[in-house]
């Protein structure tokens, strides 16, 4: 590893610790979430070592008196952090508002981290999270054929790449099979359906520079700190000199036809105050130019994160809302199969 890359990997380390405290004190404030309900590891199918993939359970009250027949629907979920810090139980709020409005699991997943498992090791974390879960259906009592996909910033981003990635492995393995059409994949000889996507204040296009993505803020005073966003993207874009083009990374720019391979019913949230509302924008209205069936928010008058301040006292007063009327739309979405 050069020099540089362990000033970065130093660096992640001291921000993960930061990252984690934050999110301790923002779990504290009322209503507090729940904690996770169990944990598994699962191997990963690419990339360096260790390769392994974390995955938090959160689940509802009912889940656990269930009857062996009895299935719900999940929430597959990736948390933010620049692709470089957070970590899966830093979104256990949104867990909270799933499991109890939709009545639905949600797993959030542990992808392992940049600098150290630069892109694309995260998106195949995902692909792999999603197989795994199919695959061992049964024992964890998930419907296959009920499955959504969240993400918030990086995790935004992953909510999209993660079905791209998993879409574009079935067309090149003949264990899974896909029908355009439906976005009905087969794996691990059982048949699953991803019905939606929940992605809040998204990353879609690292094809403009990020100086440029920065200037689209109305109020850049409440911009992310430029040293942030410079170690991430050192951190995930390596080595450098990558296709910033490659729809594994910038959905944003995919193709039609592999956009056209996502599922139908699409929610997205922008900040107004944040360098990656106006790309989340545009994305929402080229999916609905494909005929996708996309509900755009932008939360007025807020910055990147405003749903992860680490205030021990109180949330921002527009974090239930808009959870709860996302989680509005994905229990009837999920149910109505």
């Amino acid at each position: 590893m050069s020099p540089r890359r362990w000033v970065l990997r130093l660096e992640a380390q001291c921000l993960r610790f930061l990252m984690a405290f934050g999110m301790y004190l923002n779990r504290l404030a009322p209503p507090r979430p729940p904690p996770v309900t169990f944990t598994k590891r699962i191997p990963a199918s690419t990339g360096p070592e260790p390769r392994d993939v974390g995955l938090q359970f959160y689940t509802p009250r009912e889940y656990l008196q269930r009857g062996h027949d009895k299935r719900l629907p999940v929430v597959v979920n990736f948390h933010g952090g620049g692709f470089t810090i957070g970590a899966g139980t830093d979104d256990a709020r949104w867990a909270r508002a799933v499991t109890q409005d939709v009545e639905a699991l949600c797993v959030s997943v542990d992808y392992r981290l940049a600098p150290e498992h630069p892109f694309p090791t995260a998106v195949d974390d995902g692909v792999d999270a999603i197989l795994y879960l199919v695959k061992h259906a049964d024992e964890l009592g998930i419907d296959p054929d009920r499955i959504a996909v969240s993400g918030f910033s990086a995790g935004g981003n992953l909510a999209f790449t993660v079905l791209l990635r998993l879409r574009e492995r079935a067309l090149h393995n003949t264990y899974i099979k896909v029908d355009p059409a439906q976005a009905l994949l087969s794996g691990t000889g059982e048949a699953f359906r991803i019905i939606a996507i929940v992605a809040w204040y998204p990353s879609v296009d690292f094809s403009k520079p990020r100086a440029q993505r920065r200037a689209t803020n109305p109020r850049p005073d409440q911009e992310l700190a430029q040293f942030y966003s410079n170690l991430f993207d050192a951190s995930y874009l390596y080595p450098p000199g990558g296709n910033m083009s490659d729809p594994f990374l910038s959905p944003g720019v995919a193709p039609d036809q592999m956009l056209m391979g996502l599922p139908d019913d699409i929610a997205i949230y922008t900040c107004e105050w944040d360098g990656l509302c106006l790309e989340g924008q545009r994305f929402s209205e080229r999916l609905q130019e494909l005929g996708k069936n996309v509900r755009y928010r932008m939360i007025h008058a807020v910055p990147h994160a405003w749903d992860k301040a680490p205030n021990p006292i109180r949330v921002h007063p527009e974090v239930e809302p808009r959870y709860r009327e996302a989680c509005v739309e994905l229990r009837r979405l999920l149910n109505e199969r």
